[in-house]
């Protein structure tokens, strides 16, 4: 495989790094009670796909290890798993929303500060993530390897502070939600 596959895939990089950040921005505004649909709030959802985001951190760090260790395949389906996670977290995250009314962050003083912080850095980093991670996947599917490495540095850690963030500013806000 070569470059033609990479210039493939390079549309659906660009329509999905668009898309996905828009419509979850869309249907995070819907609310479907508010809607008069009737639904029952999904309050169960949010230590689910943070403790989602917690196993995403675990299986990118431990396909770091299996690619370092020569199990290139074990590196594979463990990027794929977390893809996967990835996407399954997005599903539960938007079903949350479009069910349930936002939580406010009760706390006071510094760690007022530090929650959003971190939740602002979250958020915008797993907005820029889905196309470091689509151009990741690609450059390995082209057997680019010399390109994938290189982007993976920078995509590893950005996806691992996004993983690890999601499950802190869930603790961080769990105290405060009305269940």
């Amino acid at each position: 495989m070569n470059t033609a596959v990479e210039q493939k895939y390079n549309k659906w990089i660009i329509v999905l790094s668009i898309a996905i950040p828009l419509v979850v921005a869309l249907l995070f505004g819907v609310n479907l009670r508010k809607l008069g649909y009737d639904v029952q709030p999904l309050s169960f959802l949010p230590p689910i796909y943070a403790t989602i985001n917690g196993i995403t951190a675990v299986v990118l760090i431990i396909a770091v290890w299996a690619i370092k260790n020569g199990k290139r395949r074990l590196h594979e389906n463990l990027m794929k798993f977390a893809i996967f996670l990835s996407v399954l977290f997005l599903g539960m995250y938007v079903a949350y929303h479009m069910t349930s009314d936002s939580t406010k962050f009760g706390g006071e003083g510094a760690i007022k500060y530090i929650y959003y912080f971190i939740l602002i850095t979250h958020i915008c980093l797993s907005v820029i993530i889905i196309p470091f991670v689509l151009v990741t996947y690609v450059r390995a599917l082209a057997q680019r390897f010399d390109r994938h490495k290189k982007i993976a540095k920078i995509t590893f850690p950005m996806w691992l502070y996004v993983a690890v963030t999601g499950v802190i500013v869930y603790l961080m806000i769990s105290p405060y939600y009305n269940f």
